[in-house]
């Protein structure tokens, strides 16, 4: 396991795969490096890439505004990283070879978060985290554990702004984040 010094300089100097050819900067992660609570996107978008934070575009406005809801702050009390550290071109679904090259950078920020909860945003980190099979529709707000980490998925906020349909179930699933928060006894 890298510390954190180390496991970001990796990353900002990685070229395991195409997508390093495109990218402006590596969207490492945001927020509290010992927070009880990490939130697991897809990938950066285009405003995320251009300024190297995850989740600062609209999707990332949207998500402040979900998080402050039950209590959460990015720059506070939760991790905020990616499966994928570098944009997919035009924002397309990062593919399987770009995960897999990905991953472990991951793997190590959560080795050193330590976090009680991972909350996936969307179904790509939910079926890379959760479950191959996972199916977002069904499945969102579901519990597992696994390794000692809780785990659930909720839409992810790109979506939310998308179909609007979709918010009152996500509005249900951060009160039961909330819920497991406490229950757990996280830190806030």
């Amino acid at each position: 396991m890298m510390e954190w010094n180390e496991l970001e300089s990796a990353a900002h100097a990685c070229t395991r795969c195409g997508l390093c050819e495109t990218r402006h900067n590596v969207v490492f992660g945001v927020g509290n490096r010992s927070a009880d609570v990490m939130f697991v996107g897809e990938g950066p978008g285009e405003q995320e890439d251009l300024q190297g934070i995850p989740f600062v575009g609209p999707a990332g406005r949207l998500l402040d505004d979900m998080l402050s809801i039950i209590d959460l702050d990015r720059n506070t009390n939760c991790y905020i990283a990616n499966i994928v550290k570098c944009r997919p071109p035009r924002n397309r679904d990062p593919m399987e070879t770009e995960q897999d090259a990905c991953i472990d950078y991951l793997r190590n920020q959560v080795l050193l978060v330590r976090p009680k909860i991972i909350v996936c945003l969307g179904r790509i980190a939910a079926k890379r985290l959760i479950d191959p099979d996972f199916r977002i529709t069904r499945q969102h707000g579901a519990w597992v554990e696994k390794n000692g980490i809780w785990m659930s998925a909720i839409y992810h906020p790109s979506a939310l702004l998308r179909d609007v349909s979709k918010r009152p179930e996500t509005f249900d699933d951060l009160i039961a984040l909330r819920a497991k928060i406490r229950e757990l006894g996280c830190q806030m």
